[in-house]
C-alpha cells in the first residue's frame, strides 16, 4: 500500500507531466498553424503616403 505522502508525490507529478504535455500541444499547434496558413489579399494603399485611417503594407505579396 502506498503511503500518503508517496500518494500526494504520485499526484503531484502526473498533474505537471499533464501541463507539460499539454503546453507542448498548444505550441505545435501554434506552430503547425502558423506555417500553413496563407493570409489571403487584402484591399490597402499601394503607394507612400498617409490617407486617413488606412495603412499601406510593409511589403505586399498581391
Amino acid at each position: 500500500m502506498m503511503t500518503r505522502a508517496r500518494k500526494a508525490k504520485w499526484l503531484i507529478g502526473l498533474v505537471v507531466s499533464a501541463g507539460v504535455l499539454l503546453l507542448v500541444g498548444a505550441n505545435a499547434h501554434l506552430v503547425y498553424v502558423a506555417f500553413e496558413s496563407q493570409p489571403k489579399c487584402v484591399a490597402h494603399l499601394k503607394e507612400n503616403g498617409s490617407d486617413s485611417g488606412r495603412y499601406r503594407a510593409a511589403n505586399s505579396a498581391c
